[in-house]
């Protein structure tokens, strides 16, 4: 893959493109962005072109160009953890071996993806590399909650802002890529610029559009066949995609009543977030959401 095959960012990929290009490289990067937008992506295309050995070269061929490509190269560390948490022994694993001298490139890369994830024990291990890094080390730590990476990490690191992809972009990717044929516009708003978020909601795609019917059906039906209806919402594995998506149809509507309905959806994901009773949190959702929509007909 080459930075001109993903999507988006255009500045940002100019910049990493120009700083391999003068050989103008820094030890230590903070991606910073919504989650799904291609950092991960850019990240690991930067590492390549860093550790290649035709510098410059486009679709090149090089050993360390195809240890790329397969995911063996001995100089590119990647974490990329999909449990709650990256601990300090594996941050060990990475402080322990930065002395060592490159095999193939010129330089050593460690990609640290969701670096918010990292304890603040395995920060702060961290923390010495990133003061005295060894000259042929860079590290790229990648995270779209800056507010949980420690001030004395991003103070050692040059932040770059990822900004979430437009919407005419995601359109385009998520029908040609994806395979999303009736795209509607709160389904598009809902992925929030991130690809990521598209491919999140592509399984259950056909249920948000019935929501979406259902969030025009509030003010139409009786709160008995509403009940019946909502039926789809109580789905505990996808329940906050789920409820993202009733706050941004219910945006969309643009009248004061649907805002309001808005508050009582946060107020269903603030309980259940603190282990309320799943269903009576969904149940009484449904029932204050219906009344304020049908305030006028309940006074007659």
């Amino acid at each position: 893959m080459e930075f001109k095959d993903i999507i988006g960012n255009t500045k940002a990929k100019d910049y990493l493109i120009k700083s391999i290009e003068k050989n103008d490289i820094l030890h230590s990067y903070l991606f910073l962005g919504t989650e799904g937008i291609g950092k991960f992506l850019i990240a690991k295309e930067f590492a390549k072109k860093m550790l290649c050995l035709n510098l410059n070269a486009t679709h090149c061929e090089c050993k360390s160009c195809k240890c790329c490509e397969s995911e063996n190269h001995p100089d590119l560390v990647v974490i990329n953890e999909e449990n709650e948490s990256i601990k300090i022994e594996q941050i060990r694993k990475i402080t322990g071996k930065v002395i060592e001298k490159p095999i193939i490139s010129s330089r050593k890369v460690y990609i640290i993806n969701n670096s918010e994830k990292m304890t603040s024990e395995a920060q702060n291990c961290l923390l010495k590399t990133l003061e005295e890094p060894p000259e042929f080390i860079v590290v790229i730590l990648i995270s779209s909650n800056e507010n949980m990476i420690l001030n004395t990490i991003k103070s050692r690191c040059m932040s770059i802002k990822f900004k979430n992809i437009s919407d005419k972009e995601l359109r385009d990717y998520a029908i040609e890529n994806i395979g999303y044929t009736d795209l509607t516009d709160n389904l598009l708003k809902s992925f929030n610029g991130s690809i990521g978020k598209a491919i999140e909601l592509k399984e259950n795609k056909e249920k948000y559009l019935k929501i979406e019917e259902l969030i025009s059906d509030f003010e139409k039906k009786d709160l008995i066949d509403i009940m019946l209806d909502t039926k789809i919402l109580y789905d505990k594995e996808n329940i906050y995609n789920i409820l993202d998506y009733v706050i941004v149809c219910l945006h969309s509507k643009n009248s004061l009543r649907h805002i309001n309905c808005i508050s009582e959806v946060n107020n269903c994901i603030k309980k259940l977030k603190s282990n309320s009773n799943f269903d009576m949190c969904v149940d009484t959702m449904i029932f204050n959401i219906w009344e304020e929509l049908n305030e006028d007909s309940n006074r007659n």
